[in-house]
C-alpha cells in the first residue's frame, strides 16, 4: 500500500481496526505465530491480550477459559483443573506457547507453558 492509501486508511479506519493492527504487529515483533494461522495438531507460540475469561460450570470439572486476541483472530487456552489463574485477567498481555488442538471449531492450547508480559499497551 502506498504512503497515501496507509495514511488514508488509518484516518478511515475505525479504533478496532486499528486496535487489531496494533496487536498484529506486537504478536509478529515478538516472534509469535498470528492466530488466525494456527495449524491444528503442531506446536505453536501466541502472544495478544486476554479478551475474555470464561469459568466452566459447577457440573464439568473446574476449567479456567482465557480468550487471546492478537489481531488476526483469537485461542481458547483452557488450564484443567483451574478455576484461576493468578495474573491471568481481562486485558493482560501474555506469550503462551503449546499444543493446537481444534475443540468445538475453535482454536484451543490445553495447560499452555505462558508468561505474562509487562502491564499496560503493547510494547
Amino acid at each position: 500500500m502506498s504512503a497515501f492509501g496507509d495514511l488514508l486508511h488509518r484516518l478511515t479506519a475505525t479504533r478496532e481496526e486499528l486496535d487489531a493492527a496494533d496487536e498484529r504487529r506486537t504478536s509478529l515483533a515478538r516472534g509469535a505465530t498470528p492466530c488466525a494461522e494456527l495449524a491444528p495438531r503442531g506446536r505453536a507460540k501466541v502472544t495478544g491480550v486476554v479478551a475474555a475469561l470464561t469459568y466452566r460450570p459447577r457440573g464439568e470439572s473446574p476449567a479456567l477459559v482465557a480468550r487471546v486476541f492478537d489481531g488476526s483472530g483469537s485461542i481458547d487456552l483452557i488450564f484443567l483443573g483451574r478455576r484461576d489463574v493468578p495474573g491471568v485477567d481481562c486485558g493482560r498481555r501474555l506469550v503462551a506457547e503449546g499444543m493446537v488442538s481444534v475443540e468445538d471449531g475453535r482454536r484451543v492450547m490445553f495447560n499452555p507453558d505462558y508468561h505474562l508480559l509487562a502491564k499496560g499497551p503493547a510494547a
